[in-house]
Order: structure tokens, then C-alpha cells, then sequence
């Protein structure tokens, strides 16, 4: 039987990752379709997914045939169509803190070192492999710098006190990219006691990169 819920991810996509959080804490259970960023040109770019998502990104999450792009709208949808547990909260606010953090890394910080952008600094500019790097790591500490900042005074087992919120679906996989890149997080107490906590929730290990079936851990 076909799920309600159909996912369009790539396992190494941070957005991609914090929606795979947010449904594994709603329990809602989906259907998980890959696409590869990177296989045949990207297969984000065909003529099919195009009909899917135009931005031509990942995720997109369908719901009984509607499709919906960028992953902020995704969970604050799902806040809306599966209540329970609440990620943003009701008190206007509190939600817009938690806003603001999901904000700083996905339009402050996530975009200036995704795949798009990365190729068009070696196509267009030039930049090396080293270079491409180098700018990643960067924007990474320059968002756990950010994060800990704004979350240190806030944040308790979880980014806001002790309650999951679509902050910690945010923030995990920014520091999943930290770790990935090689990244210490040593230098930020909060960010790296909820990373030890995150790490101890079912939902944010199934959401893992290394959890998917597309990675090549998986195999």
C-alpha cells in the first residue's frame, strides 16, 4: 500500500535531513524516493523531477499527490497537518525564535555552500578543490558561531530549553556538515552538548545521512 507522504532526498542533503527529522518525531511514516545530486549531471535536473519541484532541489515532500518545496515550509506544514509533537511553537514569540534560529542556518549560512553554489565557484571563478573547501568550512564555522551565540542563553537538552522544536531539526545536520567537513565543534559547549543528546533520539539517527538507502553506507 502507498504511504500518504512520499519523500524526494538525497542522504547527504542537509535540507533533505531536516525533514527526514521532523517526520521520523511526528512518527508519520513515507515513502523515500532518491535523487542524486551528482549522478548523471544530477538527476534533480530532469524533465520528471522538474515536474516535481521547478527549483529543481531537494527535498519535496508529496502528500496525497500535492507537492511542496524548501524545507521550512515542509515542517511547518507538517506542524499543521500532524499536530503532534509540535515543532514551532504556538506563542508567537517563542515561534519566531525558533524561526530565527532555523533562519540562520538555512538562509544565513546553508545556501553560500551547497552543491550549486560550490560548482559555480570552480566553473565560473576558477576555484580549486582546496578553494571549495576552504569556503565551506568558512560558512560552517561561521554558523556554529552564530548558533551558539544566539542558542547558549536558550537552549537546555535542546535547542529551547527541553523540548524538540524545528530548531534541533535544523541544527543537527549543519553540525552533521561540521563533521563531515572535518570541522571541530569542540570550541561550542552548547552546540556540542546538543549534538551528544541528538545523537542518543531515534528520530535524528534514522534521519542520519548514513541511515538512508541511497547512501553508500547503507549498501
Amino acid at each position: 500500500m502507498a504511504s500518504e507522504f512520499v519523500l524526494y532526498s538525497y542522504f547527504r542533503s542537509s535540507a533533505s535531513y531536516r525533514v527526514r527529522i521532523a517526520l521520523n518525531l511526528k512518527n508519520i511514516p513515507f515513502d523515500y524516493r532518491p535523487v542524486h545530486l551528482l549522478n548523471n549531471g544530477g538527476e534533480q535536473h530532469t524533465d520528471e523531477y522538474k515536474k516535481v519541484n521547478p527549483s529543481r532541489e531537494v527535498p519535496t515532500l508529496v502528500h496525497n499527490g500535492k507537492p511542496l518545496g524548501q524545507s521550512l515550509a515542509i515542517i511547518d506544514y507538517l506542524d499543521r497537518v500532524k499536530p503532534e509533537p509540535r515543532l514551532f511553537p504556538e506563542d508567537a514569540y517563542e515561534r519566531a525564535q525558533v524561526i530565527q534560529a532555523c533562519e540562520i542556518v538555512n538562509s544565513g549560512v546553508q545556501p553560500l555552500h551547497n552543491l550549486r553554489v560550490l560548482d559555480l565557484l570552480q566553473k565560473r571563478f576558477g576555484s580549486d578543490q582546496s578553494g571549495r573547501d576552504a569556503w565551506t568550512v568558512h560558512w560552517i564555522e561561521y554558523g556554529m558561531k552564530s548558533l551558539e551565540t544566539f542558542l547558549a542563553p536558550r537552549a537546555g537538552l535542546h535547542c529551547f530549553g527541553d523540548k524538540i522544536s524545528a530548531a534541533d531539526c535544523f541544527v543537527i545536520p549543519h553540525l552533521t556538515n561540521a563533521d563531515r567537513f572535518k570541522v571541530s565543534i569542540d570550541p561550542y559547549p552548547t552546540l556540542s552538548r546538543l549534538k551528544g543528546v541528538a545523537a542518543k533520539i531515534e528520530a535524528f539517527v534514522k534521519a542520519s545521512p548514513d541511515a538512508q538507502p541511497d547512501s553508500p553506507q547503507a549498501r
